[in-house]
């Protein structure tokens, strides 16, 4: 177990691709998962001598989306910048990213517990091609496939707010539902959409960064994130505990072998010697832009759950599983809209959806309320029939009675069964349980 003494200190770098129909910096197709290596590339995403860039105007609204959906402010004057560095997925030795004027800067997202994750800066960058480690004829080869180089890539990064695993994983979850209300990425983690790299560190002071951080690399899965973290705060609290300091480094997530492994050491930004991208003048974003941009936004997953709960009055858990995916929320509201005809309580239509988990591609909103409705049909119960046979109940159960006012819930089941049997014929059971509940009640007093 971690020393008590000392704290989780956590950042988090996400990756996520938006799904524009090109590229970054040129007319390829960015629709790249699955389809013939080295099909989806030209001359500027393959960096070759002459090729010049062409920034993507709607990769760049949908990255500002992004910031202003995190409450981020705006560089009215942003650019690009070269950021360099060796590796064989990257062709031309450089990425095109930005530096010191992102797109968004200085935003949060804020967890249920009400703690505010500072997010540092949002920036547009290139992705990069990609690896792939195979035997060939009894050797080992890398091979690399230039169809995702140049895809549009958002960066976020958070400042090192996080003090747990649970922390990092909520956040993330609440990141990867707005992208994906926002309609700008699918975020499916398994197609790399959405890539996420915790640095981490232990500190005796939870405000105080110490003199090292641990970064873990490309990871795809919120379960592997969290324990990454754990892993990698009890294997630096034993280095620690030894009186050393883990070395400043990055690493990868092995999920055979359930720990974490060194892949390089840690760069600074120095290291990447960045300097304004000479091919691609400053970006101006005006006011009236950024106004136009903020009113495209849609309601965010948090705004829908307030709403829902004091629109349709309905638990924040109910809210919080509705709102989950935008379609389902989207459904919802339809179904709500249908059964007021019927006069359906949103709240019957949202514990259906939920507890018959209904499948939202397969049905309507008209299709579910006809559903609701049928299955709420009954023949008119006449109040003075049942209070009647309420009464007969009561009088031939009374250890039944007896044991629900001691708190035993059966029995209240088991008395609501005996009047059912005693109307013999199809009844709403949520109408008959309510009033055997007030004759209960009111003879208690």
């Amino acid at each position: 177990m971690p020393n008590n003494k000392l704290t989780p200190i956590i950042g988090l770098e996400v990756h996520v691709e938006l799904k524009t129909n090109s590229k970054m910096f040129c007319s390829c197709s960015a629709d790249y998962f699955g389809k013939e290596p080295n099909g989806h590339t030209c001359p500027v995403c393959l960096g070759l001598p002459g090729a010049l860039p062409v920034p993507n105007k709607k990769a760049i609204d949908w990255c500002i989306k992004i910031a202003l959906s995190l409450n981020c402010k705006i560089n009215e004057f942003s650019k690009f910048d070269r950021k360099n560095y060796f590796y064989p997925d990257l062709s031309k030795g450089y990425q095109i990213s930005q530096f010191d004027l992102p797109f968004g800067y200085e935003g949060y997202i804020e967890l249920a517990s009400g703690k505010k994750i500072g997010i540092t800066r949002v920036h547009m960058e290139e992705d990069t091609g990609k690896l792939s480690h195979q035997d060939i004829n009894g050797q080992r080869a890398s091979l690399i496939d230039f169809n995702r180089s140049g895809v549009p890539l958002v960066e976020i990064v958070t400042e090192p707010d996080f003090n747990d695993a649970l922390e990092v994983k909520e956040y993330l979850q609440k990141l990867q539902q707005i992208v994906r209300y926002l309609d700008v990425s699918n975020a499916d983690m398994d197609k790399g959409e959405m890539r996420l790299e915790p640095n981490i560190s232990l500190s005796t002071d939870p405000k105080k960064l110490p003199n090292y951080k641990v970064e873990v690399k490309n990871i795809n899965s919120f379960k592997f994130v969290e324990k990454a973290i754990n892993y990698e705060t009890k294997r630096q609290d034993e280095i620690l505990a030894k009186g050393e300091t883990p070395a400043q480094e990055t690493r990868g997530w092995d999920e055979n072998k359930q720990k974490t492994f060194s892949q390089r050491s840690k760069e600074d930004a120095h290291d990447y010697r960045y300097f304004p991208e000479p091919d691609i003048p400053p970006i101006v974003t005006t006011k009236e832009q950024i106004s136009t941009l903020q009113k495209e936004v849609p309601e965010l997953p948090d705004k829908k759950v307030k709403r829902f709960e004091k629109e349709f009055g309905l638990s924040f858990y109910d809210a919080e599983i509705l709102t989950r995916d935008k379609p389902l929320a989207n459904f919802f509201e339809e179904a709500v809209k249908e059964g007021q005809e019927q006069k359906l309580n949103p709240k019957d239509i949202a514990n259906f959806i939920i507890n018959k988990k209904t499948d939202t591609s397969t049905t309507t909103p008209l299709a579910l309320v006809k559903q609701i409705t049928a299955s709420k049909q009954t023949v008119a119960v006449d109040e003075k029939e049942l209070a009647k046979i309420i009464e007969e109940v009561i009088t031939e159960n009374e250890k039944a009675v007896t044991d629900y006012k001691a708190g035993k819930e059966a029995s209240l089941m088991f008395l609501l069964g005996q009047v059912m049997k005693k109307l013999a014929r199809k009844a709403d059971t949520n109408l008959i349980k309510d009033t055997l509940k007030k004759r209960l009640s009111y003879s208690d007093k």
